[in-house]
């Protein structure tokens, strides 16, 4: 395989334009480039290095720093390249006397004020300002030192007209002390030479505008807000973009700090969110410095958030389980073992379990979080080696609906668009999500659109950011009564029917005419007007109806959402009826538009699209067609069952039941992730082999009988699917600590059942799901190490992937209009639970938070609070921060109030990053009619006042606890 060549990596000083070519000459050397361009890029395009310290090539170009000065002939002065665009013939000289005499000034100038430490300084070796001073040729500095930022007492003049010495006792009173307050970098003013990039890439590249540039003159310096305000209590995200962009040590990470400049960097990909960021992961040796976007990175381009920035620390945590373990009972302690006798001990429980209840007595769960390779063999290993179809995974829990409404309107199971679309985006609908928590990068990227002037529509019960936040606010909010999904789509597209907004030509020449007939009788008839539905859902028809005529004439429109779409009893049918709106306003098949599901973790799309599914084998084509099982049976050598297998909560009510015995979970935590808790607990403590596959000891391994140590992204090869369908390169960057990587276990397992798998390297396990599934049959390491990345389908047909869905016409042939009638959850509030709950994410957490509550992101979210409008706590007599009880018909936890009026009245909500909240033993089995997607997003429940935790919260801790012992390893 061909080793993966890093493009070219410079930062060539200011953005890419795409004019037309223009020719010019720099230095006796003629260059071609867009028009547009600056000098300063041209002259980096030509090979050529102009000095520089105000400009980077994330952010626009500034003109502050007086380095960067070129003479161009036939123009009088000394223009800065960073802000002179080239033109036609221009002829440009970069290193004449008289600019480098300027720059020498200018240099000495930035030298008198700023600390000369850079022997012990974090940034030795990495410091802008450092290799600038050598390549201007700065050798001494003339000034007298005098007034400075950087001493905190000093003995110099004041200033030059002052003669009044000052004594080494006498406070600077220009020096700021460092800001540590932030857990992941550190602010020294003293060394800030005020280029205001880290203002500008906060601004430009982040969109938080947390970052000012305060006084004038002399007395300038970066600010992180109010007077009194840190980097900590400020606006700030800690997404990096800030550090990234400082050319000096100002604002430097504290790992480098601590473990020096890193010195070999591995490209790999994020493995939080499904936004899919490429990082370059920084090291000396094997120890991990730093992680920093790659600028290349084709979903992220160079921005990150405070996960995938700073929050690996999990990789090495005291709580991370290294060696296997296994116990004959739940009761017992945990026993660590050898990898051959804990592979030899779970072969011969699960063999003795299908020997003794059947072929069908064992399943697995895949992860979303491993790679496509892992997931692959997981289900591979439930059809192959248990021979039956028991296989689920956590993606059907959130996107399951997704697949089935996009495959039913469109004939595909994924969003239409890339990210880069948004940038031609006219009008956002933004529909149960929220970005900016959950999919921050991606977040980044539509505010600068919508900066730029497009319009956005939130539907959502929450006032989440995007409804108004800096220099952000949407067009219309509809806070929509939880549950009602269905009835607000389908009144919007009664708007757009019944005004004659539709696009009657693309409906007509890419759909079906008649079922779009029925589909505009359906939606035409006056129940499904705003006005009827107003009661029901909460939402002023006149709101609504602003919002449907906005989205229908407002050009480019695109449709982004999330679980709040999906976790429904009615999520499959408002995916529907989300693409029935697209495509009645012809918002399909080009750039700027298009139906995006907002996946939530890093590889829920990887998951679905290699048969993680009871009903589909890899590529969505289901168990029962013998066409598909042949082209498996050829390649695994075994005979596969035409039978549907069990999803989760199938599997375990044949647990209680007695006809289901053992279990092998990936990479998940259902008990904590999947609702109705106690539902779970019963079903894995009536397990006979519960093999839990993990990085820590989560609230699953409660009831494990066996625990194979997992190893996390940093030590694997292997590819992710983004929400974009973009498969990105994960790479290793250091070796498994615990020995193995996971599709590595996975081998280990099946050949101690029997199996005689042979695979060496995860890219043998691509080249088998590219000979296998049609979508991925132009995939290879090879393809992703020359293209960098590719979107399915990328086959003969698409060898270079597919950026853009259904752009000539649809998947499925025509597009399909489908009538989305309204059916109200079975779950009901009354007078026992009066309100609604529905939960989401933080953004510095992640999931259940296994992962990122062992990092310092617990700075900023130490435990689930339970939100509740004023008006209900006032009812209830609750303030902020008291304890309160939250109950269901189905269970109940005590938690702290936050009372705001983020959330309507009616509506409270929560996170579920906290095991100690267990927020899911809340939660009812209710799900989709389709999918079985679990209906998280609306239990009715009651919030009273509490004294602290509940009986059920301290029973579950003490049990916790217990089965967490280990006992000490044999001498």
């Amino acid at each position: 395989m061909k080793d993966f060549i890093i493009p070219d990596d410079r930062d060539m000083g200011t953005p890419a334009r795409t004019g037309a070519p223009v020719t010019l000459t720099i230095d006796g050397f003629e260059v071609t480039v867009p028009g547009g361009t600056s000098v300063m890029r041209a002259a980096a395009e030509a090979g050529l290095s102009v000095p520089k310290l105000c400009a980077t090539d994330s952010v626009e170009a500034f003109g502050s720093c007086r380095l960067c000065v070129v003479e161009i002939e036939g123009r009088r002065g000394t223009p800065a390249s960073c802000t002179t665009p080239v033109t036609e013939g221009m002829k440009v000289h970069t290193q004449s006397d008289k600019v480098q005499k300027i720059r020498r000034g200018v240099m000495e100038l930035y030298i008198s004020d700023h600390p000369l430490d850079c022997l012990t300084c974090a940034a030795n070796g990495d410091c802008e300002l450092q290799d600038a001073a050598g390549e201007v040729g700065l050798r001494d500095v003339r000034y007298t030192p005098g007034e400075n930022h950087y001493d905190p007492t000093t003995g110099h003049y004041r200033s030059q007209s002052d003669a009044r010495w000052r004594g080494p006792e006498e406070a600077n009173p220009r020096y700021i002390p460092k800001d540590d307050s932030n857990p992941y970098f550190s602010y020294d003013p003293s060394k800030c030479i005020v280029c205001s990039r880290c203002v500008r890439a906060c601004e430009e590249v982040q969109g938080t505008f947390a970052l000012t540039i305060e006084g004038r003159g002399f007395e300038s310096r970066v600010s992180a807000g109010m007077a009194g305000d840190d980097f900590l209590s400020s606006d700030c995200v800690s997404c990096g973009a800030c550090v990234q962009a400082c050319p000096t040590a100002t604002l430097q990470e504290k790992s480098v700090a601590e473990m020096g400049t890193p010195n070999r960097s591995v490209v790999t990909t994020c493995a939080y969110c499904g936004v899919g960021c490429s990082f370059k992961a920084e090291l000396n040796g094997d120890r991990l410095v730093r992680m920093e976007p790659y600028k290349h990175g084709k979903a992220n381009r160079g921005h990150s958030c405070v996960k995938g920035r700073f929050a690996y620390g999990y990789a090495s945590h005291k709580d991370r389980i290294l060696n296997p373990m296994i116990r004959e009972t739940i009761n017992e302690p945990w026993r660590e073992v050898s990898w051959e006798e804990a592979l030899e001990f779970t072969a011969t429980r699960l063999k003795g379990i299908q020997q003794k209840y059947g072929q069908k007595s064992l399943g697995v769960i895949t992860s979303s979080r491993c790679t496509n390779e892992e997931t692959y063999l997981v289900q591979k290993l439930a059809r192959a080696v248990f021979r039956n179809n028991n296989t689920d995974t956590c993606a059907r829990v959130c996107h399951s609906p997704t697949g089935y409404g996009l495959g039913q309107t469109f004939g595909t199971s994924a969003g239409t668009q890339d990210f880069d679309s948004v940038e031609h985006s006219d009008v956002v609908i933004v529909m149960g999500a929220n970005p900016t928590d959950g999919h921050p990068v991606f977040a980044s990227r539509l505010k600068k659109r919508l900066r730029q002037g497009a319009k956005l529509i939130v539907i959502d019960p929450r006032r989440i950011d995007l409804v108004r936040s800096a220099h952000v606010e949407a067009a219309h909010h509809l806070p929509l009564r939880p549950g009602t999904n269905v009835a607000v789509i389908t009144a919007m597209a009664h708007v757009i029917v019944t005004e004659g907004l539709f696009d009657e030509a693309f409906i007509r020449e890419r759909c079906d005419w008649d079922e779009f007939q029925d589909y505009a009788a359906f939606v035409s008839d006056e129940r499904h007007a705003p006005e009827t539905n107003e009661m029901l859902t909460g939402v002023p028809a006149t709101e609504l109806r602003e919002a449907a005529r906005l989205f229908a004439k407002g050009g480019n429109g695109a449709i982004y959402y999330g679980l709040g779409v999906t976790e429904h009893s009615q999520g499959s049918t408002t995916v529907m009826g989300i693409a029935n709106l697209a495509m009645l306003t012809g918002n399909i098949g080009r750039p700027g538009v298009g139906v995006n599901p907002l996946r939530g973790q890093n590889n829920v799309q990887g998951s679905c699209d290699m048969g993680s599914f009871p009903h589909e084998l890899p590529g969505y084509r289901h168990v029962k067609n013998p066409e598909v099982r042949e082209i498996f049976e050829r390649v695994w050598g075994v005979e596969i069952d035409p039978e549907p297998g069990l999803r989760i909560p199938n599997m375990l009510d044949a647990a209680v039941d007695g006809s289901f015995k053992g279990l092998y979970c990936q990479g998940e935590d259902i008990l904590q992730s999947d609702p109705d808790t106690k539902h779970v607990s019963a079903g894995l403590a009536a397990m006979e082999c519960v093999i839990v596959h993990d990085l820590f000891l989560n609230e699953t391994a409660n009831y494990a009988h066996v625990f194979l140590p997992g190893s996390t992204f940093l030590e694997k090869d292997g590819t992710f699917t983004n929400a974009e369908r973009r498969i990105n390169r994960v790479r290793e960057v250091m070796k498994p600590r615990n020995g193995y990587a996971d599709w590595e276990v996975t081998q280990l397992l099946a050949n101690a059942m029997g199996a005689g798998w042979t695979y060496t390297h995860p890219s043998q396990i691509m080249e088998e799901i590219a000979a296998t599934t049609p979508s991925f049959a132009g995939v290879s390491y090879e393809v992703l190490e020359e293209q960098g990345s590719v979107q399915w389908p990328c086959n003969e047909a698409h060898p270079e992937g597919t950026p853009l869905m259904h752009v000539d016409g649809f998947m499925r042939g025509k597009g399909r209009f489908i009538v989305t009638e309204y059916v109200a959850t079975d779950e009901r509030t009354g007078p026992r639970f009066p309100l609604l709950l529905t939960t989401g994410r933080i953004l510095s957490q992640y999931n259940v938070g296994a992962q990122t509550r062992r990092t310092q992101n617990t700075v900023w979210h130490q435990e689930d609070v339970l939100e509740i409008h004023p008006h209900d706590a006032e009812n209830r007599g609750l303030k902020d921060g008291d304890w309160v009880k939250l109950a269901s018909r189905t269970g109940e936890t005590a938690l702290r109030a936050k009372v705001t009026d983020r959330v309507s009245p009616g509506v409270v909500y929560t996170t579920f990053h906290h095991p100690g909240t267990q927020a899911n033993v809340i939660t009812t089995d209710y799900s989709d009619w389709a999918t079985n997607c679990p209906e998280y997003k609306v239990t009715a429940v009651q919030v009273s006042a509490s004294n602290g935790p509940s009986d059920w919260q301290e029973e579950y801790q003490e049990m916790a606890e217990r089965s967490r012992r280990i006992l000490p390893a044999a001498e």
